[in-house]
């Protein structure tokens, strides 16, 4: 692998990366920044998580002027905590630099944005539909920017940006470097790549670098309507520090958060529905810890990178190979490693394999642990958090009244309350989720959505008008 050192990248930034703990460059990195050091345009064609955002901010950072107080790079994202991550990780690179970069984006103040705008930021992050916003209201003005970064632009792609895109570009000059990082390249995006780009370079990843081998890859294979049980029991296993759940549909989420915290896990969902201001809560109570367990949807998660997260569940089995690679890339990074656990019912075997085969990744099957052993694991953590007070001295306060109850009771008896008390004990609450149809690769998103096939409920399904209908027992134990 290549240094940065060996890349001829200037010193400031040279030093914010040796401060942010990386030395060697990843694949992407490796091979778009001394193109994009040229001033050549890029497409790149690279995941989530494989570092891409520093493939495209430390040429612009190489290329901005700090004495010029206007704005001279912007970067186009889909998700607002995508344009919040991105601008985070060009002012971490830019610490050593008087350089600095403004996140703008829908839901935000837009009169704080202003504000920010006329102290002469040097980049700009943003979602199409508020950069569009400021350029109408002439609080943004991209007539003498050097650099445009379109980042996941598939993805800006099916949220419906493309007219918004083009709308921005052309309020761009004819004379920049256009970098276009996207995971896949549907005839739209090289159409919108042909129009505004000039003879560009392009950049891709292998199949072999799509999946970190620092994930741990694993499926079971359960019948949907023993899913959430089963997740509760990994959970106890697992104990993850962090962990990401993607469901398939908003309502999935929704269902599954509140069922979790009914069991007594510290959960919440963030899907397409919450407005800015729930969104920012959500993510902040899941950095800060007050929650150790996130739902999400495949479009809500995007962008999404929080530092810890040891473990992704996907309740729901992925589209397609690109949004599992994209899902599990929550995990593993930064150097650290990751578990990835995948639900499949057994009508959806055949579409964990060619994910895997895609993907390039092994995706190992294993027995689901026993209630035994999910029992045994939440005593564990309850010993070794036990042990972890003791260490600390963080009991003295209560010495006294340990000394009473052991005048009165058994030893091992209090010890053994004790450590229930520690346990995190399952509330015994029946919980039913409603039935999700399985989703073929290639079916429309906005159809699975609309039309639920069934629901687990007594002997009844959901026909496609929505109302219930009997069926017969046959038939029942051919769907089931």
């Amino acid at each position: 692998m290549t240094t940065f050192q060996e890349m001829g990248i200037s010193g400031p930034i040279q030093r914010a990366i040796t401060d942010m703990g990386f030395e060697e460059a990843s694949p992407i990195q490796e091979k778009a920044i001394p193109i994009a050091l040229t001033g050549k345009d890029i497409i790149g064609q690279a995941q989530t998580g494989t570092g891409k955002t520093a493939a495209f901010a430390i040429p612009i950072l190489e290329n901005v002027d700090p004495s010029k107080k206007y704005v001279q790079a912007i970067v186009i994202a889909p998700t607002r905590e995508l344009a919040i991550q991105v601008s985070e990780e060009i002012n971490r690179l830019a610490k050593y630099m008087d350089i600095s970069s403004l996140p703008i984006y829908g839901g935000q103040s837009i009169d704080r944005q202003i504000k920010a705008l006329k102290k002469g930021p040097h980049i700009i992050t943003g979602t199409p539909g508020r950069l569009l916003d400021h350029i109408q209201r002439k609080t943004l003005k991209l007539d003498r920017i050097s650099s445009v970064v379109l980042d996941e632009a598939d993805e800006m792609l099916d949220m419906g940006f493309l007219e918004d895109i083009e709308r921005i570009l052309k309020e761009t000059p004819e004379e920049k470097q256009t970098l276009l990082f996207s995971a896949t390249m549907p005839k739209p995006i090289q159409n919108l790549a042909e129009r505004f780009m000039s003879e560009p370079e392009i950049v891709k990843m292998k199949a072999k670098e799509v999946t970190s081998p620092r994930v741990e890859q694993i499926y079971y294979e359960v019948n949907e309507r023993d899913k959430f049980e089963v997740l509760c029991r990994l959970l106890d296993v697992d104990n993850p520090e962090l962990a990401v759940i993607f469901g398939r549909t908003k309502r999935r989420v929704d269902e599954l958060s509140d069922a979790l915290n009914k069991r007594g896990y510290l959960a919440d969902g963030l899907h397409g529905d919450l407005n800015q201001r729930q969104r920012d809560v959500v993510m902040n109570k899941f950095r800060e810890g007050s929650i150790d367990i996130l739902v999400a949807t495949d479009v809500a998660a995007r962008g999404i990178d929080v530092s810890g997260v040891t473990h992704v569940y996907n309740f729901d089995i992925p589209q397609d190979s690109e949004s599992y690679v994209h899902r599990i890339g929550r995990t593993g990074r930064a150097g650290k490693t990751g578990v990835a656990i995948t639900f499949v019912t057994p009508r959806e075997t055949g579409q964990i394999h060619s994910i895997e085969k895609a993907s390039k990744g092994h995706i190992k099957r294993k027995s689901i642990p026993t209630v035994a052993e999910a029992r045994e694991s939440i005593q564990r953590a309850a010993i070794e958090k036990m042990i972890q007070l003791v260490e600390e001295n963080q009991y003295k306060q209560f010495k006294q009244a340990a000394s009473e109850l052991l005048d009165q009771y058994d030893s091992i008896a209090l010890v053994s309350i004790a450590l229930k008390l520690l346990s995190k004990e399952q509330k015994d609450v029946p919980v039913q989720l409603t039935f999700e149809a399985p989703r073929n690769a290639g079916k429309s998103k906005k159809r699975e959505q609309e039309k639920p096939r069934r629901n687990f409920k007594g002997n009844r399904e959901y026909g496609g008008n929505g109302k219930l209908k009997k069926t017969s027992r046959s038939t029942r134990k051919k769907k089931v």
